[in-house]
């Protein structure tokens, strides 16, 4: 039998398929053709049987039709899709896209926001969509939120051929749903300011990859730029100047912004180091400040911390806690914990004469200010949240039978509550994995993968964010000074690839792999700012993205193409992604591949 124009024109679209869809994360069932399809002129997006449909989904319905206009993105082959103009033009047409709730969903809809802060793992973000090769597509799912997942992934199906929005892979069918709960990414935004501006271009780039949590180091011993109601004057004299704030309505705008695109904030008050600038309006509640030189006294310039064993300082601390848990509606609440320096307070008459009196060695002054800040959390219904440096007694004594042989950064033995979150970061760690946690604990330690086991065994839950996988200020090069040589803290420059290879649970037996509850990638900003934030986030951070989402064990081989899809994706939507390759491999999938 002869075939027609029409079917050689097909076959012809079949030939520039790329090897998979390119959907970023990875949908974690997919099933596609090889017919090419189009938008119609009058598509349409409307939402069906739900009575009151939540604000936020109806705004998100109105972003994803604008960007199936606005997007434009071209094919990424040689000719960028001319060869396909007449079968792009003789393609079937899709009408409209039927958004609706399962019929198992709950007649109360949620907002995406309200999903958005629900809880660590109780939203529900599952979705399914269907995109027939003509006619109607449905996307349903059980929840707001799961219907603004799916809307990222139908957005991501389309490309552009003059003026012509258009897939070669129809029909669609897709069921999806996250591997872990916990999808991060942390900003520092306390070394040097970003506008909000800034911080929403981010939000918005991370909702398009499905990152659900933003992690906000907004303060630090450098800069207190957060205006706190009831400590106004700690952002006076603490931020690096009037303009360069972050005020309650600023707070109240990235709150919204973020939660409207299914993405929760925690924020992190840094508690007791970290905090030298309280210096500035409170004197009296920082030992060692700006203290040389700074090396003996601190992790970095400038030196201070808060005077951990006052009584004044506890309760100062306390109300501070609470007055800031109240400016965020999340349920995590990170008070720091790290990098306590013990020769600042070693070197602090007021300290020792606090310890003296109330006849308490260190350790424990650090346990009472914990307890007191986290018990004001817990009042105010937050789990808290700590880095590493602050863990449990019972996980301490778990390792000590290879404290010959074990490297760890589990420095100080606090009574945590047994409801506290440990953010988790390995430094130079001696394998690719970190240990899980206990009860509804997370940790940060120095371990080796034969050790993780024993660990997991106390029931630890963990959230990754590795410093060699995950930091992405590494390789950056020393910033001190003086150090002609100086090299980045956390080494060299972290790939896509290297966080796209970390296996969350490598070392832990298959029942415990649930013990782990995501991770996230991280941009500390010694060498940051609003110049070169969107290069040195994106499009690395989505390697976690779909690290999270989607699971371990992707080939990077076949994520180059989708992954440079979502470079010039974000490019178009006004993110300054950084190339991942010369254009000339981007078009040319695994043609610039090393050798084997």
């Amino acid at each position: 039998m002869k075939p027609t124009m029409k079917s050689l024109l097909f076959l012809q679209a079949a030939f520039y398929l790329p090897f998979t869809l390119a959907l970023w994360p990875r949908p974690q069932n997919l099933t596609a053709g090889n017919t090419p399809l189009r938008l119609a002129a009058g598509f349409s997006i409307e939402i069906s049987g739900i009575p009151q449909v939540p604000k936020d989904l109806s705004d998100a319905v109105t972003r994803t039709t604008k960007f199936l206009t606005t997007d434009k993105l071209q094919l990424l082959v040689p000719d960028r899709g001319a060869s396909l103009t007449d079968a792009v033009n003789s393609a079937e047409t899709l009408h409209s896209l039927t958004v609706t709730l399962s019929s198992s969903a709950s007649s109360d809809v949620k907002s995406i926001s309200e999903d958005a802060v629900a809880g660590l793992g109780v939203a529900d973000e599952s979705y399914t969509l269907q995109v027939p090769a003509g006619g109607d597509a449905t996307l349903t799912a059980n929840s707001a939120l799961g219907l603004f997942r799916g809307l990222t992934t139908f957005e991501q199906l389309w490309f552009d051929l003059g003026g012509t929005t258009f897939t070669l892979q129809a029909p669609v069918h897709i069921e999806d749903a996250p591997v872990y709960p916990y999808r991060g990414f942390m900003l520092d935004t306390s070394r040097n300011y970003f506008p909000v501006s800034d911080i929403k271009r981010t939000l918005d780039a991370m909702s398009w990859v499905k990152i659900n949590h933003f992690h906000w180091h907004v303060v630090d011993s450098q800069s207190f730029a957060l205006v706190v109601p009831g400590f106004e004057e700690i952002a006076q004299k603490g931020a690096y100047s009037a303009s360069r704030v972050y005020s309650p309505d600023d707070v109240k705008d990235i709150v919204s912004y973020a939660g409207a695109r299914g993405i929760d904030v925690m924020v992190e008050i840094d508690t007791p180091g970290h905090s030298s600038v309280i210096f500035k309006s409170h004197p009296e509640h920082i030992a060692c400040p700006e203290a040389t030189p700074w090396s003996r006294f601190a992790g970095e310039p400038p030196a201070g911390q808060l005077r951990l064993a006052s009584p004044a300082t506890t309760n100062f601390t306390t109300d501070l806690i609470k007055a800031v848990s109240s400016m965020f509606p999340s349920t995590l609440f990170n008070t720091g914990g790290d990098e306590i320096n013990t020769n600042c307070y070693a070197k602090d008459n007021l300290t020792q004469e606090d310890l003296a009196s109330q006849g308490k060695t260190l350790e424990e002054a650090l346990d009472t200010f914990t307890q007191a800040t986290h018990s004001a959390l817990a009042d105010a219904g937050k789990t808290p949240v700590v880095w590493e440096g602050i863990v449990p007694l019972a996980f301490l004594e778990s390792l000590q039978a290879h404290a010959a042989s074990v490297e760890m950064a589990l420095e100080h033995q606090v009574n945590l509550r047994n409801d506290t979150i440990v953010l988790y970061a390995v430094y130079f760690v001696l394998s690719s994995t970190l240990p899980p946690l206990t009860g509804r604990n997370v940790y940060r330690v120095w371990i080796s993968s034969e050790h993780v086991g024993s660990v997991a065994q106390k029931g630890f839950r963990l959230i990754h964010a590795a410093s060699d996988f995950f930091y992405l200020d590494c390789g950056g090069g020393g910033w001190i000074g003086n150090n002609i040589n100086g090299d980045s803290s956390c080494g060299v420059y972290k790939t896509w690839q290297k966080s796209y290879s970390f296996n969350p649970t490598n070392g832990l037996t298959e029942d415990q792999f649930d013990l782990v509850m995501g991770g996230q990638q991280l941009l500390w900003a010694e060498q940051s700012g609003p110049s070169n934030l969107d290069s040195h986030v994106w499009p690395r951070a989505a390697s976690s993205a779909e690290l999270f989402w989607s699971g371990p064990g992707g080939d990077v081989k076949t994520a180059l193409p989708r992954l440079h899809e979502v470079g010039f994706r974000f490019i178009q939507r006004g993110v300054d992604a950084i190339p991942l390759q010369p254009e000339w491999c981007a078009l040319r999938p695994n043609a610039c591949d090393g050798d084997a």
